[in-house]
């Protein structure tokens, strides 16, 4: 068989290309990043939820808040609900979620794994590219970050008062007001997911508050020029530039999120702050002993700044697939380290498989009560630690 050219005169063979390229930049643009999200953010039982009656009229009195969503990674409008993804503002109502953290990610490498990465590939400048990003969100890790913010005040915009970001305790201390005389809200406030989103810069800590960041981790999911990650090469521990990065945060009354830090970046972090740290999302050695989880000790040194320990829903987190296994954590937490500083860290839309999306939060109250949990427990640990932690800290 002849090739295909000697049948096409080169006019209508041009055309051809002209078509396959533009039939390649749609699926590239417009099919590819949903895929991706589908595959990489499953939920494993999917709605509807049911729950015990003393679970349902608990859950409906509870100021719930969750320190850790990467939703803002992903192409899709979290004011509409979808049937892709784990969080989106229809679903933050269903759940009765008062509070989200929406945490963003600048870079992160090929071959993700728990014990040891390099900064040297990045797989979310394609994502970026594939997303229609802006194109200086291409090239620089302080841009994806400014833009992802933007996409959430944008969120906000169009929410017709529906959702409102935090940004100081007052505006905390208003929003709790009215969401206890009106129904149909929920509110979030901004993370990043390592400091090496600033670009090197640590003026861009000014840039980043004013863009609403109100939370930041040292390092993710690699060292950087802050310091170590738990999954480092080197798991070293703050640099001074580090050191400078978090006293710079707390003079701006910014909060110091110690998920994904090495050891000794924690302990160095400690000794620095003088100021209540989080670990947004995590799970514990005592109940899932690995690389990505904190000991005992690291537990009791967070609780002593009078911060909060963020559990997190995913298997490697919590060495489970079910609430059951999530409520057996923060137990194991509140043991150790009280269960005024234990709090839920979900990381939903984090490319983790998670046992329900947020609309299924009650499953998470009924195996709270079923380890025997109280009331007033359920109250602190599903958001009220977090409140504290945020009025102590927040300008």
């Amino acid at each position: 068989m002849r090739p295909l050219f000697k049948f096409l005169s080169r006019r209508r063979l041009l055309a051809v290309l002209v078509i396959i390229l533009l039939l390649s930049g749609g699926l590239f643009f417009f099919v590819l990043p949903g895929v991706l999200e589908k595959r990489y953010n499953p939920v494993l039982r999917e709605p509807p939820y049911s729950a015990s009656e003393r679970a349902l009229e608990l859950h409906r009195r509870l100021f719930i808040v969750d320190l850790h969503a990467d939703s803002l990674l992903w192409d899709r409008d979290l004011g509409t609900r979808l049937t892709r993804g784990q969080v989106d503002l229809p679903r933050l109502f269903e759940g009765n979620v008062a509070l989200q953290a929406f945490t963003i990610v600048t870079k992160v490498p090929r071959g993700l794994n728990i014990e040891s990465n390099s900064d040297r590939t990045d797989v979310i400048t394609p994502l970026a590219v594939a997303q229609r990003w802006p194109i200086a969100s291409w090239f620089s890790l302080r841009e994806r970050a400014l833009y992802q913010a933007r996409k959430l005040h944008a969120v906000a915009a169009r929410s017709g008062g529906k959702f409102i970001i935090i940004k100081t305790a007052a505006d905390l201390k208003g929003y709790m007001e009215r969401r206890g005389r009106e129904t149909g809200i929920t509110a979030g406030f901004l993370g990043v997911e390592g400091a090496h989103a600033l670009d090197g810069d640590l003026s861009n800590i000014d840039l980043f508050f004013e863009s609403g960041i109100r939370m930041m981790a040292p390092t993710h999911f690699f060292d950087n020029d802050m310091g170590g990650s738990a999954h480092g090469l080197q798991k070293g521990g703050l640099t001074e530039k580090g050191r400078e990065m978090i006293r710079r945060m707390q003079a701006k009354h910014m909060i110091v999120d110690l998920a994904h830090a090495s050891p000794k970046v924690i302990e160095d972090a400690l000794a620095v702050s003088n100021a209540p740290v989080v670990v947004s999302h995590t799970g514990v050695k005592g109940t899932c002993n690995n690389t990505r989880n904190l000991s005992d000790d690291q537990l009791r040194a967070i609780a002593r700044t009078g911060g909060v320990i963020g559990i997190g829903y995913w298997e490697t987190a919590v060495c489970g697939t079910d609430a059951a296994a999530i409520a057996r954590a923060i137990r194991y937490t509140a043991n150790v380290a009280g269960v005024e500083h234990v709090a839920l860290g979900s990381d939903f839309d984090g490319s983790v498989a998670v046992p329900f999306d947020t609309s299924g939060l009650v499953l998470l109250t009924d195996a709270l009560l079923a380890e025997g949990f109280t009331e007033s427990e359920i109250r602190m640990i599903m958001g009220e630690n977090v409140v504290r932690v945020l009025l102590r800290s927040l300008p």
